[in-house]
């Protein structure tokens, strides 16, 4: 029974969305492709500093844009996004803040941890849910097969964020720490810090338990005390320490 209970959910999912306004879907998988533009952001880190060789020698190097996917796990209130299917040629290039990122989100109780590596350190940030100010447009666009509205934001004080959500999707939540729209985000786009994620696909997967556990491994620190901590890290690092922190934060 539980079969052809996903057999037909699937099926109408796959036959547009006409059915979109009937189907309100509280738990499942979304599959995210986060996309960097790495020549973008080596121009940002070295801007027109001495070290424009080095520049040059790492954008030979690596792709321009650099692909990766992770698997946004969702029921009820819950939400854990990870590491997705793995692209080989990825093994090749340098690795980025965020690459490895693991987020639970309790929506209802408004508490968040991520798992975050920051260089040979690993971080386990437990703090309340971000407080995003959304601003909600007019504009509309399909997104993995949903009718999806825009909103706009500004977080961490100078970041401008675009994203698009759904509201047959019930659950508020979306990829890493972005949340607090009447429905599912289902593209985010970073404008300035050359970073998209969109959606590619939504499963109406049995969702196991295992996967909406938080990650327990890593130091326990609230945001500001990661913050500070990268601060004395990264402080004397230039250009290059503002971009990384940035994206570690995220």
């Amino acid at each position: 029974m539980r079969k052809m209970f996903l057999y037909i959910a699937l099926m109408l999912l796959c036959h547009g969305v006409q059915a979109q306004h009937t189907i309100f879907l509280d738990k499942g998988r979304i599959e995210f492709e986060k996309k960097q533009n790495v020549h973008a952001m080596l121009d940002e880190m070295w801007g027109d500093s001495d070290g424009q060789s080095w520049k040059e020698l790492q954008k030979k190097e690596q792709p321009k844009f650099k692909t990766s996917y992770f698997d946004l796990y969702f029921s009820g209130n819950i939400t854990c996004y990870k590491p997705g299917r793995q692209l080989p040629e990825n093994n090749q290039t340098r690795q980025w803040p965020a690459d490895d990122n693991t987020v639970y989100t309790d929506l209802g109780a408004r508490r968040s941890v991520s798992q975050k590596q920051v260089f040979d350190r690993l971080f386990l940030q437990d703090d309340s849910v971000r407080n995003i100010r959304w601003k909600i447009t007019d504009e509309t666009r399909k997104i993995a097969g949903f009718d999806c509205r825009r909103a706009n934001a500004v977080i961490m004080d100078s970041i401008y964020v675009v994203a698009f959500y759904t509201d047959a999707i019930v659950p508020s939540g979306g990829p890493e720490s972005f949340t607090g729209l009447p429905g599912m985000i289902l593209g985010v786009a970073l404008p300035h810090e050359h970073v998209t994620w969109f959606a590619t696909k939504v499963l109406v997967d049995e969702v196991k338990p295992e996967s909406l556990k938080p990650p327990v491994k890593g130091k326990k620190v609230s945001t500001s005390e990661l913050r500070e901590n990268m601060s004395k890290a990264l402080g004397d690092w230039g250009g290059w320490g503002k971009v990384y922190m940035k994206n570690a934060l995220l």
